[in-house]
């Protein structure tokens, strides 16, 4: 009741403030209007014109009114900068400091009951640097004071110390305003806006951002850099550590623009893409879905043999795949390129100095201005009691096993149902492994929507995987065989994520596929104090905490895509090489990705699902695939096209494409979010007939009947009604 009290006497305040037209006198031209008889009042009554204005101050920053700032150079006009100074100041903070704790009275319990969770790094991070952050707020206004105070007031910051900082932060921008209220009372004729002095204020309140700016990053700086010794002079411009997709191309980028780069790779370039994922999956993937499709040839009209799998000729094509691939990220293009390649481990031991060790345990210690950390990930494999005794293999490991094998596995069994998952259970079962995939959570594919996750699971199903999800590993047996001779039997044991019996899943290879987590321990990070959660903590220019060392790819996150690592290593270059003079945010409003099983899944922006949890509104247009001349031809019909937009617009929000090549069928929507084409403009294009890429015009097609004008067509029928006579 209390709570509900003061929300209404706010509002019943905020109200009163707009029906009877206050803002107005709280607006330049109200103060231009005011400001003589104000100066009259001042004269003859200056102590009650003082308490008056600090009172009236107080209430419109506590109620969170706008006017603020034109009171601010009210202040100036009419008290001078001395006075006007030391009223405002304290009013300000006095005012800011109601707002913050009716805000926390009011909403903090609510906030924190809702959004707990969401909100512990907020938290963290306010415990660790609360009073930097407001003071850097308080002196560079990114966002409103009023919404500062709102937002603060959910946080855990002591009311005290909020009052002490926004007292010293706000002090320099209340100077500013005040100073050119001051000037704004001097104007009498059309010269004074041109005399030097006014100008001179002016052109103050509009670099004074500028200024505090540079000042606070300098502060910062300094702050970081305080323990380490800065060298005269620098062997590079930039050293990169990792040579995957993401040390790769921010290498590239150094060499192209004539800096002096280092990279530093401990193990193969080209990182897991070439040598353990993309490359080695996606040509197992395609071998897989001709075996399976020759299977079922007599559904399109052919008879021929079973496919039978020739294991080492398929690890041969797999591993030339993998060879015609890599002289595009070999040492020899790269140096030719200009950058010096280091066989090593990188150990960064100060901001500027990174020490290399190489295969003979040498060691070489590199200066430089910048560093990019691009060290990739790992697969994670779970604490299982057996696991290692029974042996598994993972998805960098997988391809050696293999080619260690001249059969594949008769029963694989798969910890997992994310996209490695599900991308290798199929091509195994595909090539006619007996394939059992488990999964802790109740369905595959957590991340997509459920309707998507359930044309891949019945794809799974025809084709005889057998799927056990809400069910954990708890534990691996080895079993001896009673038959002379044979080989012990190796079992996984599961129960339900709600209880339940035990489930034995028998195996010839188990593969682990939950996850791959960020390399983030051996290479300094510790020591250096960055800070790091299941990645690196960047901001929106992947700087971390110091602002010449930067992070890009997995380890940085949140994607863990080879085109993301390479969209960020353009940015961390970039802003390494170049950040004195211009420094680039990220772009990561439209990150595109696809899950390579059969029907395909690709993804962009947001999905129906996320926003149903979010609370976003959005229209869905669904279009599928079994209406779609191009896939009723070829006999896959599985899978939609689903498009989010704003409601009752054309904009695009999110797309999601289920089927065939859907992968190929998702940039034309992530061009059009990126360059802000709508669902109008995609209808409009001309798309060859019959293809897949059409479902995208359909889908367009369909958004446009449901938004079609019926009251124009309902006059366009009488017209041509009158036109029949």
């Amino acid at each position: 009741m209390k709570r509900l009290l003061i929300l209404a006497a706010v509002a019943a305040f905020a109200t009163l403030f707009f029906v009877f037209d206050l803002q107005h006198w709280l607006s330049l031209s109200g103060l231009k209007e005011s400001v003589e008889p104000l100066l009259a009042w001042r004269e003859a009554s200056p102590v009650q014109a003082a308490a008056a204005f600090f009172g009236l101050y107080v209430l419109v920053a506590a109620c969170s009114l706008p006017g603020a700032t034109i009171l601010t150079l009210g202040a100036g006009a009419l008290f001078g900068t001395g006075w006007g100074l030391l009223l405002v100041s304290f009013a300000s903070s006095m005012g800011a400091t109601l707002a913050f704790w009716t805000s926390r009275y009011v909403l903090r319990d609510w906030v924190q009951q809702r959004f707990g969770e969401r909100l512990k790094t907020i938290h963290a991070g306010m415990e660790r640097e609360g009073a930097f952050y407001l003071f850097s707020l308080r002196l560079l206004p990114v966002f409103p004071f009023f919404l500062v105070n709102l937002l603060m007031g959910l946080t855990r910051m002591p009311a005290l110390k909020f009052y002490a900082v926004s007292q010293v932060g706000m002090l320099a921008g209340t100077w500013v305003f005040v100073n050119a209220g001051t000037q704004l009372s001097q104007i009498e004729r059309v010269q004074d806006i041109a005399s030097p002095t006014l100008l001179a204020s002016f052109a103050l309140l509009g670099i004074f951002p500028w200024i505090i700016k540079n000042v606070l990053s300098t502060f910062k700086a300094r702050k970081v850099y305080a323990r380490f010794q800065k060298p005269a002079q620098f062997e590079r411009n930039l050293v990169v550590i990792g040579g995957g997709a993401a040390g790769l191309v921010a290498a590239y980028i150094g060499a192209a623009v004539k800096a002096k780069v280092t990279l530093v790779e401990a193990h193969t370039l080209g990182g897991d893409c070439l040598n353990y994922g993309c490359v080695p999956s996606k040509t197992l993937i395609h071998s897989a879905r001709l075996a399976h499709a020759v299977s079922h040839a007599a559904a399109l009209g052919l008879q021929v043999p079973p496919a039978r799998v020739q294991l080492s000729a398929l690890m041969q094509r797999i591993q030339t795949a993998i060879k015609t691939i890599e002289p595009h990220d070999s040492v020899e293009r790269y140096t030719a390129l200009g950058v010096e390649m280091l066989a090593g481990h990188a150990r960064v031991v100060n901001p500027w100095t990174v020490e290399v060790t190489d295969s003979e345990g040498e060691k070489r210690s590199i200066t430089t201005r910048a560093i990019v950390i691009a060290a990739g990930a790992r697969p994670v494999v779970p604490n299982i009691p057996g696991l290692e005794e029974a042996g598994y293999v993972t998805s960098d490991t997988l391809w050696d096993t293999l080619a260690g094998m001249t059969t594949l596995p008769r029963r694989l069994a798969v910890l997992g149902g994310g996209p490695i998952g599900c991308e290798l259970a199929q091509s195994f079962a595909q090539l006619g492994c007996e394939v059992t995939l488990v999964e802790a959570g109740p369905r595959l594919m957590a991340r997509e929507d459920a309707d998507a996750a359930a044309v891949v699971t019945a794809a799974f199903a025809r084709e005889g995987i057998t799927l056990c999800t809400s069910q954990k590993a708890v534990r691996v047996e080895i079993q001896a065989q009673m038959e002379t001779g044979s080989a012990a039997e190796r079992v996984l044991i599961t129960v339900g994520t709600e209880g339940g019996a035990e489930q034995r899943i028998a195996f010839d290879m188990l593969l682990c596929a939950v996850g791959r987590s960020a390399r983030l321990t051996g290479y300094g990070l510790e020591e250096l104090g960055i800070p790091v959660e299941k990645t690196v903590v960047t901001n929106e220019y992947l700087e971390t905490l110091y602002p010449n060392i930067y992070a890009a790819g997995d380890v940085a996150g949140p994607w863990q895509f080879t085109h993301t690592a390479s969209h960020q290593a353009w940015y961390a270059a970039v802003n390494a090489l170049f950040g004195a003079v211009k420094r680039f945010k990220v772009d990561a409003s439209c990150i595109p990705w696809a899950t390579f099983t059969a029907p395909e899944v690709a993804r962009v922006g947001i999905s129906e699902d996320e926003a149903k949890d979010q609370k976003i509104a959005c229209e869905v247009t669904r279009y599928n695939l079994d209406d779609l001349d191009r896939a009723i031809a070829d006999g896959d019909t599985q899978g939609f096209v689903k498009v989010l937009t704003v409601p009752g617009k054309d904009k695009i929000l999110g797309v999601l494409i289920v089927g065939t090549h859907a992968a190929e069928m998702l940039p034309e929507f992530v061009l059009a979010m990126k360059h802000g084409l709508g669902l109008n403009k995609i209808l409009g294009t001309i798309h060859v007939y019959p293809t897949f890429s059409e479902a995208g015009k359909y889908a367009a097609g369909d958004w446009k009947r449901a938004h079609a004008p019926q009251r124009l067509l309902a006059m366009a029928e009488r017209y041509h009604a009158w036109r029949r006579g």
